[in-house]
């Protein structure tokens, strides 16, 4: 019982959330996955994504969402977020905690702006608070080589991006093979998700955001830079700034403290 792992999905106007939950927990924790939700959503893989949480679960109840099937022509970030509450409410979430990672750092942040009484305290990992130069050329890659059907060189550039090093030295014996390993039917749902980045910037609102924030980043994240992290902290008053060094924008990843340090943090 303790882990209460399921599998559920959310209507929304026409559409469905997919989402995973698990934990008995009375405290509520929202997890906001980055553009890969854009390949594969949650669907059905409660118990593979729990792993994760796995010490935290007496206390709280996880919930991973993706967004939502089918998206919708020209689906911004802020349109994600209205859809995130609109689940909130459905599951009868008045009040929690959102970590965003990545992308679901840049819906999370809209969440905590135009939503603020469901944000409890908001953790934002490897995130920006808008398209920078280099986020704006590593998106715009991706879409190159998805609309190419480049599966295997759209794999291989995410990894070089995200990883350290170190890592890479082990994973790029799997190169030869990540081509036809997770290749989606299309890449319609990945570009609609690419797209609402490209078009992305809550710079601007985020003096609104009042409650208490984490900002995690990775300090060679080729991604989004390391600056992103800097600008998110100016601008959200109060926030906490951790960095890691030596990691990038996998660092939730590859860091083996990620978790016990959100979890700190939210447990304040």
């Amino acid at each position: 019982m303790l882990l209460n792992a399921k599998n559920g999905t959310v209507k929304l106007r026409g559409a469905e959330m997919p989402y995973v939950s698990f934990g008995t927990g009375d405290k509520k924790l929202i997890i906001l996955p980055g553009l890969s939700d854009g390949l594969a959503t949650v669907k059905g893989k409660a118990l593979l994504l729990m792993w994760p949480y796995r010490k935290y679960l007496h206390d709280y109840t996880v919930y991973m969402f993706s967004r939502r099937d089918p998206i919708p022509e020209n689906y911004s970030i802020r349109g994600m977020a209205a859809d995130q509450a609109g689940a909130l409410r459905k599951l009868r979430i008045d009040r929690t905690s959102v970590l965003g990672v990545s992308q679901g750092g840049m819906i999370a942040q809209y969440l905590a702006v135009d939503y603020p009484e469901l944000v409890e305290k908001l953790v934002l990992a490897v995130t920006a608070p808008c398209l920078n130069k280099i986020t704006k050329a590593c998106i715009e890659n991706w879409v190159k080589l998805a609309k190419k059907g480049d599966h295997k060189a759209l794999m291989t550039d995410t990894a070089e991006r995200s990883y350290s090093e170190e890592y890479l030295k082990k994973y790029r014996k799997l190169y030869p093979f990540i081509g036809s390993i997770g290749k989606p039917e299309n890449y319609n749902r990945f570009l609609a998700n690419a797209g609402a980045i490209l078009g992305f910037d809550a710079s601007s609102e985020l003096c609104s955001i009042s409650c208490p924030t984490l900002i995690i980043a990775g300090q060679d994240d080729k991604i989004t830079g390391l600056d992103a992290s800097g600008e998110l902290h100016e601008r959200i008053r109060g926030s906490e700034l951790y960095v890691y060094p030596g990691l990038g924008h996998a660092a939730y990843e590859e860091a083996s403290d990620f978790y016990d340090r959100v979890f700190s943090f939210l447990n304040k």
